[in-house]
């Protein structure tokens, strides 16, 4: 929106104070006039006693301002380059300074800060007392020596500087104690308020006159520097007035109206934030503002997220304010409406401008709604073509359906966003169900970049839904076997596949010795979905076959589900199934007493499971399965495991010689196998 016309003394003061803090501030500068001098009241207490006035940023940013072109070239720093260790001060009692806590390598700006909120001085009177004193603010080129005695204090025009406060923390805190010290303890000094002699110059020959001093603020300061301007001197604000003139208390009140605005009581504007709304990517503000001390409008300043909006004139007519304030009139009103694109949380604040002084208002947080389109997009793959889902509308016109144009290398089309999406209707039932979108698009095999846009209706802007790189795949299908893993009688095969074309499961065709199986690879597995996520989990497959023992040939085929390309063959193996007549070991065959312990191995070829032995003592058999563990036969032969031990123990009647032989029993191909025989002695 256009901005009003305003007055030109508001838009330089709004120059020249910058940033706005949120606390009263002071007056806006100006050139001082001598006329405007009062002995009796050089300064205000409201204005001297104002600590909050500046907050330490605002007092290093003013120093900066001040010596923008410091050269340091006498070895010292300027003040806004300034740093110094300071030390702990305690409280000093009631209505003196509280306490201070010392740091190691503090900024100037931050010294003078934490002095004015410990002593409760205005920070500008502590920057204006170190100009007066020493010209440091300005000064560009600063000695050691504006540092040692940096505000003057222990400084007597009639004697050497007392160098038990040398140093810039000294000083400032020194200063600032002692204009509380004045405060607390008003009538031990000799300025105080009431008819006291003031004295043109330290030449007690230049004479005196006697000022009614009218408040405390002014009483410290001829305490601290007791002279006040004659004639000459304030005829010639910038230079030098005649051979009485002194000049402390002059500048004081010159470099203050320059800096910071008038040394007097100023009181705040008034006024109030009726309104502070939001619609579609504006926010409005309605409201009321007038200067107790003026009939002149002033102006409503406003600030999105800290950023000048904006200013309104106080020119709309407001009945209401009238009756409360009749001699100020109606016409004290202010509204407007401000842009906030993109809608989202955001802090507005209003505040009150004279050509004089600017007064905070109101700040709130107000959530402004997007008018660009509301979308979501739920989906972007590249199976077999460029595919794409989601929905959108446009909150100005939400029953309206939009166009989305899709952007496929730079090649664009569009779309309207017409289906039915009835999860959408439940979240916006303003807007409807009809808002959907499922848009195939071909492509080549390959990356493209894709960009999505919802086209925006009325206020706000078209809305970028995504642009991304998208990886085409069609064809043939693809897929790995794992593993064909042979186990006695069987063979199991292991793998995945999927057919670029479509992320539903395709089928797996496995032949074993040329007789053909399928199956649908449909099983979980998650380490596809990582690698290709747009296809999801579901391509696994495993089939075990049972096969006699021998050679055989397996062959898989992943099978081509939608779109081009033919079948794929992924393996084709040769494998063995193992078979045959039980093989084995007897390890020992022992005597102890009347028994015959005879201990070992056996494995059948043809399964996993314990082979029988048939043990034979002179001819007597006795049956037992192969079952008890044997880790180094698992080792060994890992595909058969490690239970396939014995160890039987015969118990005979008498002593004499016994034959042992132990047999492994057959089962499948392949016949029973004589593992050992021997002879045994009985004593």
């Amino acid at each position: 929106m256009s901005l009003p016309k305003i007055a030109s003394s508001i838009v330089a003061v709004l120059a020249l104070i910058g940033s706005i803090a949120l606390t009263a501030p002071a007056a806006p500068a100006q050139a001082a006039n001598g006329a405007d001098f009062r002995a009796d009241m050089i300064i205000s207490d409201e204005a001297f006693f104002n600590n909050n006035a500046m907050t330490e940023a605002q007092v290093q940013s003013f120093l900066e301002s001040k010596e923008a072109g410091c050269t340091a070239k006498n070895g010292q720093p300027c003040l806004k380059d300034y740093r110094v260790t300071s030390s702990d001060k305690a409280p000093q009692g009631a209505n003196h300074c509280g306490a201070y806590t010392g740091e190691a390598n503090e900024r100037a700006s931050r010294v003078i800060w934490k002095v004015a909120q410990a002593c409760r001085i205005n920070p500008q009177v502590l920057l204006v007392t170190l100009q007066k004193e020493r010209g440091l603010v300005t000064n560009t080129a600063p000695i050691s020596a504006d540092y040692k005695v940096s505000m003057g204090y222990a400084c007597p025009d009639t004697a050497a500087c007392d160098t038990q406060f040398f140093g810039f923390f000294n000083q400032m805190y020194k200063a600032a104690w002692q204009f509380r010290q004045y405060t607390v303890s008003p009538n031990y000094w000799r300025y105080k308020i009431g008819n006291v002699s003031v004295q043109w110059h330290p030449n007690a020959a230049c004479g005196s006159t006697v000022v009614n001093i009218k408040n405390q603020a002014t009483a410290n300061l001829y305490n601290y520097t007791p002279y006040q301007p004659n004639a000459a001197a304030l005829r010639n604000m910038y230079a030098v007035g005649d051979s009485c003139s002194s000049y402390g208390n002059r500048n004081f009140f010159a470099y203050f109206t320059d800096w910071f605005g008038s040394t007097s009581y100023q009181k705040p504007l008034v006024g109030s934030v009726d309104n502070i709304t939001a619609s579609f990517d504006t926010v409005q503000v309605r409201g009321w503002a007038l200067d107790p001390d003026s009939k002149a409008n002033l102006a409503a300043l406003v600030k999105i997220d800290g950023k000048d909006a904006g200013m309104l004139n106080t020119d709309k007519s407001r009945p209401d304010v009238a009756r409360v304030y009749p001699d100020w009139g109606a016409q004290r009103g202010y509204e407007g409406e401000f842009t906030v694109a993109g809608g989202g949380k955001h802090e507005v604040c209003v505040l009150a401008v004279s050509a004089s002084q600017i007064t905070p208002l109101k700040c709130s947080t107000v959530d402004v709604p997007s008018a660009s389109p509301t979308t979501a997009l739920d989906v972007v793959s590249g199976i077999g073509k460029v595919h794409i889902e989601g929905w959108a509308f446009d909150p100005e016109q939400p029953q309206k359906q939009l166009e989305v144009h899709v952007y496929v290398d730079g090649r664009g089309t569009p779309y309207v966003a017409n289906s039915p999406r009835a999860d959408v209707g439940r979240v916006y039932p303003a807007a409807g169900p009809n808002h959907g979108f499922n848009l195939d698009i071909a492509a080549s095999d390959g990356t493209h970049d894709v960009c999505v846009f919802a086209i925006n209706i009325g206020k706000g802007s078209n809305k970028l839904l995504t642009c991304e790189s998208v990886t085409v795949r069609s064809g043939a299908p693809i897929g790995v076997v794992d593993s064909v893993a042979v186990k006695p009688g069987s063979v199991t095969v292991t793998g995945w596949t999927l057919d670029p074309d479509t992320a539903a499961s395709n089928d797996v065709h496995i032949y074993v010795d040329g007789k053909g199986q399928s199956l649908t690879a449909s099983a979980n597995r998650p380490d596809i979905a990582r690698v290709y996520p747009g296809y999801g989990s579901a391509h696994g497959f495993s089939k075990s076959f049972d096969l006699k023992p021998g050679a055989h040939s397996v062959c898989v085929f992943g099978i081509n589900k939608v779109g081009p390309g033919g079948n794929t063959l992924m393996n084709c193996s040769d494998v063995t199934v193992p078979g045959g007549s039980p093989f084995g070991v007897v390890d020992s065959v022992s005597v102890s007493g009347k028994d015959i312990t005879a201990q070992g191995w056996v494995i059948d070829p043809d399964t996993q499971a314990a082979a029988d032995v048939h043990l034979y003592v002179n001819g007597k058999g006795y049956s037992f399965p192969a079952n008890a563990v044997r880790p180094d036969i698992a080792r060994i032969y890992p595909m058969y495991g490690g239970n396939h031990g014995f160890a039987k123990t015969v118990t005979v009647d008498k002593a004499g010689s016994y034959s042992v032989c132990a047999f492994g029993i057959n089962t499948g191909s392949g016949s029973d196998t004589l593992m050992y025989c021997t002879d045994v002695t009985v004593r």
